[in-house]
């Protein structure tokens, strides 16, 4: 979380069949560049260069066999602009990927029915998805219990540490109404055609999805954050009325340490800018920064390309 990346200009060139050359330039929102960067501030402020940084380094294979294992099976890019939303996916799809955080790693596909009634509210049909991580089936009960755990518990805990962020600081401020601890994250897929918000809290999550359903482009400045955002409150500010406000629990061996946020590294005692970041075992940094700060030289990044 505390790996500082250059947000700066990008450029692929691919050549076609034809010979001719098809050039990408991938921007930020805001069309700016922001120099280092936190990888925090990215996802909270939703950077997409850095976004593409990450991918281009893990390789893009690697994310979609990822993004297999935690339920998504629809079809994904085999190319960059997978960072950018370039892949229609369901919202069942990313209710189920995002529970794996909330579920601190373990895989629970949601289902649409949970219960039957009758005419006089008795229990039919009673389905807990929490044992189907497959899905559950029309006839199964609560017989069967399997769950599967697909990544850590420190990485599904890193991660939804991170996801707070988005709503403390970042394009999620809107979940913030709840005054509770939430984790969560807008989506814009890049044609403006899908905007989402995806929250959650300890004991629900639930995704908010606004698009067409013949795909046309939702309009100028349509974003997660400004179209999915307030239909997920709306729903939220109800449904959490009648819950216990509860933190998201921290797994045994996750550490914690003082961070320059400047340089990643750890921050000096007398340092006056400090934040707490939280680490797997053995991954925190172990050198501290002690280099003087030069504010000019980050200040030559952050390039302003509106006019461009």
């Amino acid at each position: 979380p505390a790996t500082v990346i250059l947000d700066t200009p990008l450029i692929y060139k691919e050549r076609l069949e034809d010979g001719d050359i098809k050039e990408w330039k991938p921007k930020n929102y805001s069309k700016k560049f922001y120099g280092p960067v936190p990888v925090r501030t990215a996802l909270a402020k939703s950077h997409n260069v850095i976004t593409i940084k990450i991918l281009e380094d893990i390789g893009v294979h690697y994310a979609a066999n990822y993004a297999r294992k935690l339920g998504i099976s629809s079809p994904l890019a085999e190319d960059l602009t997978l960072a950018l939303g370039s892949s229609a996916v369901t919202p069942m799809e990313l209710a189920g990927a995002y529970t794996v955080l909330a579920n601190g790693g373990v895989r629970v596909a949601p289902t649409y029915i949970t219960r039957v009634l009758d005419r006089n509210s008795k229990i039919v049909e009673s389905i807990d998805p929490a044992d189907f991580p497959g899905g559950a089936q029309p006839g199964q009960r609560l017989a069967q219990q399997t769950r599967t755990r697909v990544i850590s518990p420190e990485t599904a805990y890193l991660t939804t540490n991170l996801l707070e962020s988005v709503v403390r600081h970042g394009t999620g401020w809107r979940a913030k109404v709840l005054e509770r601890p939430v984790a969560g994250k807008t989506g814009t897929t890049n044609d403006l055609k899908d905007a989402w918000f995806v929250g959650y809290i300890p004991q629900l999550l639930t995704v908010a999805w606004v698009g067409y359903d013949q795909e046309r482009p939702l309009g100028k400045k349509e974003t997660g954050s400004r179209a999915a955002a307030p239909a997920w409150v709306d729903f939220m500010k109800d449904a959490v009325a009648d819950l216990s406000v509860e933190d998201f629990p921290v797994p045994d061996d996750i550490e914690f340490r003082p961070i320059d946020p400047v340089t990643g590294l750890l921050a000096p005692e007398d340092s006056p800018d400090v934040v707490i970041e939280a680490f797997a075992p053995g991954t925190a940094p172990v050198r501290y920064a002690l280099e003087e700060k030069t504010p000019q030289a980050r200040d030559f990044f952050r390039l302003d390309l509106e006019d461009n």
